[in-house]
């Protein structure tokens, strides 16, 4: 236990400085995560967000486990496992679009029909394992993390270091940076609920979300 504290400090070196300055720019770069985070924060509140945000970058621990066990390699060698993978990952963030785009639609229909907002049948919380189950697997099948990790990890792994050890450490410090990201947005998000929750301001949130993720799922099934 002691000689693995030992390694972890000497994991705070020069390149760490670098390696952080990276992570925090590619954070706060707009995607798929910070579109699936305000997503859900304006669906079921802060703690649907939250739960969100820590699915998503639990998922990077996955792919720092993978990367680290050389499958990344795998699949970057193999096109026919990537493009299968790809085009799931695509698959699952064009249906959630779809989803959206629906809602929007089934909300506009709601108010055409009774001339009122139904705002009741869209107050409850979801199920916060679904919220969980979102936000992991739209990380965990995104194959440009994968792409990232298996090219952006070894940068900052020196040959007489443990690849497992410090691929789970860069990992957590990725972890750690977006979560405190991510809550900053849900915070932002959930202060506005209340306007954002009023029926006319979802259906043009959930139509133009909808759209954006489709658009993300569409990129990345055709990205060579």
């Amino acid at each position: 236990m002691a000689d693995i504290l030992l390694q972890l400090e000497s994991y705070f070196d020069a390149s760490f400085l670098t390696f952080l300055a990276a992570i925090i720019l590619l954070t706060i770069s707009p995607g798929v995560d910070t579109v699936m985070v305000i997503r859900n924060t304006i669906r079921g509140g802060r703690i649907d967000g939250l739960v969100t945000s820590i699915a998503i970058c639990s998922g990077l621990f996955v792919h720092a486990v993978v990367s680290a066990a050389g499958v990344s390699f795998i699949l970057l060698q193999s096109a026919s496992l990537f493009t299968m993978l790809k085009l799931a990952g695509a698959a699952y963030l064009i249906w959630l679009g779809w989803k959206s785009l629906r809602n929007a639609w089934d909300r506009k229909t709601n108010t055409t029909l009774t001339g009122v907002s139904n705002t009741e049948n869209h107050s409850v919380t979801p199920s916060l394992r679904r919220s969980f189950r979102e936000g992991f697997l739209s990380n965990v099948l995104n194959p440009k993390t994968i792409v990232f990790y298996m090219a952006f990890l070894p940068q900052f792994i020196q040959p007489h270091e443990s690849v497992m050890l410090k691929s789970v450490f860069l990992a957590g410090v990725h972890f750690i940076v977006s979560n405190i990201w991510q809550l900053i947005l849900i915070l932002m998000v959930a202060k506005a609920r209340q306007w954002l929750s009023s029926e006319k301001a979802m259906r043009y949130l959930d139509g133009i979300i909808g759209s954006v993720m489709m658009t993300f799922g569409i990129k990345l099934a055709t990205d060579s």
